[in-house]
């Protein structure tokens, strides 16, 4: 349905119906666009409007008679390059504005922020938050295989590529019944029994931030944010890292 296209790179719903139903009449008048589109007359003046305003459309007078025109479809693409300059703009805009909002950002400085995320999309949207300042390491500890069982190979691709993007270094202790993951030049691994020591969630410590995340039927995650919380959970991990090391091989 062309409506839906409309709809997927932008338009509204009723600016879609307007704009295709002024693209197939030509020079009309806005009852029978209203007509035409299924759309009230009252609502079709202020959709016209909003189409007129973006480039989509023009009018024109004949006699005392106000007509309207749907400009060619290669004006879509013109709107979409702005709508992306725009966005370019906002995004440059906001990374000027980050610093000082986070200076007044009264939660950080009373009490620890927590954030939760739910479903598997919830998850990959925590991965992709991690970025670390400076050269710090990040520590992690988790179950390779709840990791493989859980997502596809293509998801677990790009959380390396982001990894390897952000120069993101690690220090992981982690299970796995079948395998084993060697060390690299951007991450440790050190690999601990399993019927030892089960872990089956994933844990991982950067900056000011613990991140917190159960896999299998009850997927659910919770990044907590507090420096000394922080602290105390690398700590904790940097133990267990010096005592995986008589696992090694």
């Amino acid at each position: 349905m062309l409506e839906r296209d409309l709809i997927e790179i932008g338009l509204n719903e009723k600016e879609a119906k307007v704009y295709l139903a002024t693209l197939e009449l030509g020079q009309s008048v806005v009852q029978d666009i209203a007509k035409k589109a299924g759309v009230n007359r009252a609502t079709t003046y202020f959709v016209i409007e909003a189409l007129m305003k973006s480039g989509l459309m023009s009018s024109f007078h004949k006699g005392k008679k106000q007509y309207f025109v749907a400009a060619d479809p290669d004006r879509l693409v013109e709107v979409l390059e702005q709508e992306k300059d725009m966005v370019e703009k906002r995004e440059k805009n906001l990374k000027k504005l980050l610093p000082q909002l986070q200076s007044i950002n009264n939660k950080q400085k009373d009490r620890p922020v927590v954030r939760y995320y739910e479903g598997k999309e919830g998850i990959l949207a925590m991965v992709d938050e991690v970025t670390v300042p400076g050269k710090e390491v990040v520590r992690m500890a988790y179950n390779k295989d709840a990791v493989i069982d859980t997502f596809s190979e293509e998801q677990r691709k790009k959380w390396t590529e982001h990894r390897i993007k952000n120069k993101i270094v690690t220090k992981v202790i982690y299970t796995f019944k079948n395998g084993s993951l060697e060390s690299t030049a951007d991450g440790t691994r050190r690999k601990v029994p399993f019927d030892k020591f089960p872990i089956t969630s994933d844990i991982a410590v950067y900056d000011s931030k613990i991140r917190l995340a159960s896999f299998g039927d009850r997927m659910v995650g919770v990044v907590i944010e507090d420096k000394e919380l922080a602290a105390s959970f690398r700590a904790v991990l940097d133990l267990a890292w010096e005592a995986s090391e008589k696992f090694q091989k």
